[in-house]
């Protein structure tokens, strides 16, 4: 690692520690050349993991983008900043869980349905009108029917494409 100071590429770690919860090393350095200190972080950088859209194309996958969606859906409800990052680090990590290189955009929307479902049903209705591109009314009452149904305990229906939120594992 070079100096940040004068370019030396001599540098000695005289420190490391865990950071955010051990996902991080904290690295404490000293330049042999000029004797600066400085500090580096390490962490683990997981292969591309890219999202094939509807049409085709692949981009590859941005968790900022995923909290930038979920907080478009969760604008102004009660939702805390922390209970979305955990639910885009949750998702992020259900996604590298299941070890595919490439994810289907479908994918990721059925489990940003999931983590809104549990964290505010106004936002997860709010996701799927966009996502499902309602465009009537009787979609939006299909879906409150089947929350309102949810509630109150009875039976999921299983068609194929439901928008309703599938259960989460615990």
């Amino acid at each position: 690692m070079k100096c940040p100071f004068c370019q030396h590429a001599e540098t000695r770690v005289v420190d490391s520690r865990p950071a955010e919860e051990g996902a991080s090393l904290r690295r404490r350095r000293l330049c042999e050349g000029c004797g600066g200190r400085f500090t580096t972080h390490e962490r683990y950088q997981g292969s591309a993991l890219m999202v094939v859209k509807k049409d085709g194309r692949r981009e590859e996958f941005s968790v900022a983008k995923l909290r930038g969606g979920l907080a478009k859906a969760c604008s102004k409800r009660p939702v805390s900043m922390d209970a979305l990052e955990a639910a885009a680090a949750q998702i992020e990590a259900q996604l590298r869980r299941e070890g595919a290189s490439e994810v289907a955009s479908d994918r990721v929307g059925e489990l940003v349905m999931e983590r809104l479902f549990a964290l505010d049903q106004v936002a997860y209705v709010r996701f799927v009108s966009v996502y499902q591109r309602f465009d009537d009314v009787k979609r939006f009452a299909q879906i409150l029917e089947r929350i309102s149904r949810r509630g109150r305990g009875k039976t999921r229906s299983t068609e194929p494409h439901s928008t309703e939120a599938p259960e989460t594992e615990s």
